[in-house]
């Protein structure tokens, strides 16, 4: 059985990622629907161990990363959300930064989960790294997306050309 959740919601736990997790992850976006608005990700054993890396590798070197979101009592992942230390490449504010991520399984859309796992990521985040500045990237399509940065006060600062696909740059910044 999983151990204990890092932080709990009315409905939800958050977790960090763990080795055992790859397959959850494989599965959270084999889904195509799921990862429409996420740009070059790719399912598949692979490039999700590279993700599941680079999670652990944001949690190992600051102290902050992505969080596993399950239903209580339950192994399956069903979102991904938190902050975690990215490197885009581009500049414009998301290089060597905090950026703001949430990833909800389509099976789940429309319940509020990703408003209410960032909601108690962000809250974690403040108290743990102190008030700073955090970036975001949507895609210019993804409505839902935009609400919810834009419930937790982030602020688009610019646009780009990523990978193919137009996003809009988010920054919230410290009070």
């Amino acid at each position: 059985m999983i151990g204990d959740p890092v932080l709990r919601t009315e409905r939800l736990e958050l977790w960090r990622p763990g080795p055992g997790d790859l397959q959850g992850l494989v599965d959270l976006i084999a889904d195509e629907e799921t990862r429409r608005f996420l740009g070059p990700w790719q399912p598949g054993p692979k490039p999700q161990f590279d993700r599941l890396m680079r999670h652990g590798g944001s949690w190992s070197f600051y102290g902050y990363g992505s969080f596993f979101v399950r239903l209580p009592g339950r192994a399956e992942i069903i979102g991904s959300c938190g902050m975690f230390h990215s490197w885009r490449g581009f500049g414009k504010g998301l290089d060597d930064a905090a950026e703001a991520g949430w990833i909800i399984h389509r099976d789940h859309w429309g319940l509020g989960y990703a408003g209410e796992a960032m909601a108690a990521a962000i809250a974690w985040f403040d108290a743990t790294q102190g008030p700073r500045r955090i970036a975001a990237m949507i895609d210019a399509d993804n409505f839902a997306s935009q609400k919810v940065a834009r419930r937790f006060g982030f602020d688009r600062y610019g646009e780009h050309d990523y990978e193919g696909s137009q996003v809009y740059l988010y920054e919230r910044l410290p009070a």
